[in-house]
């Protein structure tokens, strides 16, 4: 058997196993060599998968790591970064029309997928704010701000006036925290509470501030400091 055969019969099964199951039982490693198989139609896909986890530590992480950074990995290159953050790009915005097409925000599970999509393997500090209307549907989601390894600035004024300028009733305000520690810091609370104070004076509430990391998010309100 040649090096070809074989690696047509992998192929083969590694798609026998994710249509079986839609890939929900398969590593990181063999969903990332799934993916690399359209990219790399005669190359052996494995060794790059796998050295893509090891360097980036998850499937999630690969796909939100910089370009270059992916670029850099043994036999990867420009042309592999590229296929890979489009691949991440779909993701976010599926993950941003689920929240969109939703008549309303009854539960945090879709707010959480858009979160972890956007936010959770960021390698820098990114404040996004979702504004809301009357009946908690989603009217817009964007970044407010973004900033240093460990913080960002947020301005109240800024939040609110975008808030006004929506027409928005609610929000909720969502950053990451990159060093993988989800617990709010002295200046996420004042920021909070800060934005609580003008939005409620202009009869908007602030929902939640939710902090995501890579594998796990905190709330605010759920911990009683809004």
């Amino acid at each position: 058997m040649t090096d070809a055969d074989d690696r047509k019969g992998h192929r083969h099964r590694l798609r026998e196993r994710f249509a079986a199951d839609g890939g929900a039982a398969m590593p990181d490693y063999e969903l990332l060599e799934l993916l690399l198989f359209q990219m790399l139609p005669r190359r052996d896909t494995k060794p790059i998968a796998k050295r893509l986890i090891d360097r980036f530590g998850s499937l999630a992480a690969v796909l939100a790591a910089d370009a270059e950074n992916i670029a850099k990995i043994r036999d990867s290159g420009p042309a592999v970064a590229s296929y890979l953050k489009a691949i991440h790009q779909a993701g976010r915005r599926m993950a941003r029309e689920g929240l969109r097409t939703r008549k309303e925000l009854g539960s945090w599970d879709m707010v959480l997928d858009y979160c972890r999509a956007e936010l959770g393997h960021l390698t820098r500090e990114s404040f996004h704010v979702l504004f809301l209307d009357q009946k908690n549907g989603l009217l817009t989601a964007k970044e407010q701000s973004r900033g240093t390894v460990d913080q960002t600035s947020v301005y109240p004024r800024e939040v609110v006036k975008r808030a006004l300028e929506l027409d928005a009733k609610a929000l909720v305000m969502v950053h990451n925290h990159p060093s993988s520690d989800p617990t709010p810091s002295h200046a996420d609370i004042e920021i909070t509470r800060a934005v609580d104070a003008a939005a409620e004076a202009l009869g908007i509430a602030l929902h939640d501030h939710e902090i995501v990391t890579r594998n796990a998010y905190r709330s605010l309100r759920s911990d009683g400091l809004i």
